[in-house]
């Protein structure tokens, strides 16, 4: 990445060090003992994947906090990932009961507490079940592939993952910035996966290593838990000069790159209002870039980044330029961005997702100069793999049952190939519970009498 700016390699570690610090042990117990211990608790409900949230606080306040990791574990596979990266004050802690008294318990931060206390001490949580006799494939190692092998395993399945990436974790390991999710912990909880005897092969593509009529030969069951794809072209001139960048792949880079060798330069564009353009905004802050700029078409009531990512981009000094759009990327002599035309925009009618479509106003294009554009403008459906798979789907969406079937029975999926459609939201705790789902209805089709509650 060009337009060198100048900080430290000591500095840049420092940026991208977990920016919430943990709670201390006395804190810790504090804040546990000041849980009521709801009966039918708000904030159960509230939990996509049901954790008994009083149960793991309780234990946390009598001094058992592996078995407050247990509960959390045993409810979401990658519990310590979202105790980092949940939306808990729309959730759980949005639903406490305290909230209208006091202050809501720090449950996202108990979470955390427990969950960091089974890594530091290297404590297994489950067992492999006893052998059913039958084999699962699962495509894609992210929050969902590995809900549901962890759940398949436990119950008996021989189950292998599909990764394409180095290791696993997906969006955890790779997409959220370290400063959020640090590495360690979802390859903590990948590893809890494989300790089951879950066997994760990384480094292999569907379509390319192996094909999809190889899995659908090779194994009884397929779970389809494959993300999504690239950052889609803005469509405008200029997106082939150096200087503009994937949300993605620059988040990425963080995660995998020596941070001395990402620069931004000194002013940047990011081109979205989502959460990974928040955390693409604050990766080029904490890379040093002095102004920011977050560029959206629809206005502040429209973005979909959750409120505290937003309020975490706006302490980091992010600027936000609403009803706007790029209309064209400049370049200089040297193939490298130094400008950008944007215009002003109006709200219309709503569009297909029910938000006022954005219109131009012409006539009131303007130039800002910029060192690097970053696109983050969502993500494309990976419908090769789909398609591969001969599975019904409606815009690139995974068409599924109550049980998470697809259209080839011996075929389930979940993550973000299914969201939309009504099934829940793309959040790493929903990305969990449909991946758990899927698991509990291969359980259901190959053992209809056998009972096995969703936890």
């Amino acid at each position: 990445m060009g337009h060198q700016t100048f900080i430290t390699v000591e500095q840049l570690q420092k940026n991208f060090q977990e920016y919430i610090p943990p709670l201390k042990d006395k804190a810790a117990m504090d804040e546990a003992n000041r849980c009521l211990y709801c009966y039918d608790a708000p904030c159960i409900k509230a939990c996509p994947t049901g954790i008994n949230i009083p149960s793991f606080i309780k234990k946390i306040a009598s001094g058992n906090i592996k078995g407050s990791a247990r509960v959390i574990m045993e409810s979401n596979p990658v519990g310590a990932s979202c105790a980092r990266v949940c939306p808990t004050s729309e959730l759980c802690e949005g639903a406490c009961v305290l909230n209208d008294a006091s202050s809501p318990i720090m449950i996202g931060q108990l979470q955390r507490y427990s969950t960091d206390w089974a890594i530091r001490n290297k404590v297994s949580l489950f067992g492999k079940g006893q052998s059913v006799g039958k084999t699962v494939a699962i495509i894609g190692g992210g929050p969902a592939g590995l809900s549901a092998a962890r759940e398949l395993a436990r119950f008996g399945f021989d189950v292998t993952i599909y990764e394409a990436r180095p290791q696993a974790g997906g969006l955890n390991t790779y997409g959220i910035v370290s400063f959020r999710l640090p590495q360690d912990i979802s390859l903590w909880e990948a590893e809890q996966v494989k300790a089951l005897g879950v066997k994760i092969l990384t480094n292999v593509t569907v379509g390319r290593d192996i094909t999809a009529e190889e899995i659908l030969a090779d194994y009884d069951f397929v779970v389809l838990a494959v993300g999504l794809g690239n950052v889609p072209q803005l469509g405008i001139e200029g997106e082939e000069l150096e200087g503009v960048y994937d949300a993605i792949q620059l988040v990425k880079d963080t995660k995998t790159k020596p941070l001395s060798t990402l620069n931004v330069g000194k002013r940047v564009v990011v081109v979205g209002a989502g959460n990974t353009a928040i955390d693409a905004a604050t990766c080029s802050k904490r890379l040093g870039a002095k102004h920011v700029t977050m560029l959206y078409r629809r206005t502040e009531q429209e973005m979909t980044a959750y409120d505290f990512e937003y309020e975490f981009a706006k302490q980091e000094g992010v600027e936000f330029r609403w009803l706007s759009a790029p209309t064209r990327i400049i370049g200089d002599e040297n193939g490298k961005v130094k400008a950008l035309e944007i215009v002003r925009m109006k709200l219309g009618e709503p569009d297909a997702s029910g938000r006022p479509r954005p219109v131009k106003i012409e006539g009131s294009e303007c130039t800002i100069e910029v060192d690097s554009i970053i696109k983050a403008i969502g993500q494309s459906k990976l419908l090769s793999v789909i398609e591969a798979f001969g599975l019904a789907h409606q815009n690139g969406i995974v068409e599924v049952n109550e049980k998470n079937q697809t259209s080839n029975p011996k075929v389930f999926a979940a993550g973000d190939c299914i969201f939309g459609l009504g099934n829940a939201e793309a959040m790493v705790v929903d990305a969990a519970q449909q991946g758990k789902k899927a698991a509990y209805g291969i359980h259901s089709v190959l053992l209809p009498n056998k009972n096995a509650s969703m936890v």
